[in-house]
C-alpha cells in the first residue's frame, strides 16, 4: 500500500510512503483506490531487475494501458525519485520517431555508400511486393520500418505473408528500424555487409 503520509506498518499489509502524491498517480480497479500505471512502473522500476521493467512496459502496451505522455508528466515532476533514471532510459524506445519513411530511406543509403557497399535498387518488385532496398544480385532486401506503418494487426498479418512470399521467391530480407539506425548506424551497416557477404556464398 502507498501513502502520501507515513503510516504505522500493518502485518502482512507493507506500507509505501511516497511524497509528492497527486490525483494522477491515483486510479481504481473495482472500486478500491489503486496507484496509477505510470506511477507503479516508476515504483516498480526502483526493484526491478534486468528486463523486467522493459517486459512491464510492454506488457502495459500490449494491454492498450501505456501512454507515453502521462509517463512524461509524472517524470517531470518526480526528477528525485531513484527510479527516475530507470524508467526515462526504459521510455526511450517509445519517443516521437526521428525519421519518417524517406529520411530513414537517405539515411540508410547514405552509410551504405559510406561503407563501400554496392549500391542497392529502391522501389524494386518482387512477387507483387515492393522493396524498400534491393540488392539484385544476391536477392537480398531491407526493409526499413517505423512503428506508424506497422502498428495495426492487418499490417501484421501483411508483413508475416509478405516475407512469405519472397522467401518462395529465393529472397532474404531483414529489417532495420529507425530506432535502431539512430541508435548503431555502424553495426547495423557491418551486418548488412556480413549478411550481403553470405548470400554470395562466403560463409
Amino acid at each position: 500500500m502507498t501513502t502520501p503520509v507515513p503510516r504505522k506498518a500493518r502485518p502482512p499489509i507493507a506500507i509505501h510512503h511516497a511524497r509528492g502524491l497527486t490525483a494522477g498517480d491515483r486510479g481504481f480497479e473495482e472500486g478500491i483506490a489503486v496507484t496509477a500505471l505510470p506511477r507503479t512502473l516508476l515504483d516498480f522500476a526502483a526493484g526491478a531487475r534486468g528486463s523486467q521493467l522493459d517486459r512491464a512496459i510492454e506488457r502495459a502496451e500490449e494491454l492498450r494501458l501505456f501512454d507515453l505522455r502521462e509517463v512524461k508528466a509524472l517524470l517531470d515532476r518526480t526528477t528525485g525519485h531513484p527510479a527516475h533514471g530507470c524508467l526515462l532510459r526504459a521510455i526511450e524506445l517509445y519517443r516521437e520517431p526521428v525519421f519518417t519513411r524517406s529520411d530513414l530511406e537517405r539515411r540508410f543509403l547514405a552509410l551504405v555508400q559510406r561503407a563501400g557497399l554496392p549500391r542497392p535498387a529502391t522501389g524494386f518488385n518482387v512477387a507483387g511486393h515492393e522493396l524498400d532496398v534491393y540488392w539484385v544480385r544476391e536477392r537480398f532486401a531491407v526493409e526499413l520500418d517505423v512503428f506508424e506503418t506497422h502498428g495495426t494487426r492487418a499490417a501484421f498479418e501483411r508483413d508475416r505473408l509478405r516475407q512469405e512470399d519472397l522467401m518462395l521467391e529465393g529472397v532474404e530480407m531483414d529489417r532495420v528500424t529507425g530506432k535502431r539506425l539512430e541508435r548503431e548506424p555502424d553495426r547495423v551497416v557491418e551486418r548488412i555487409a556480413r549478411l550481403l557477404e553470405q548470400r554470395r556464398g562466403g560463409r
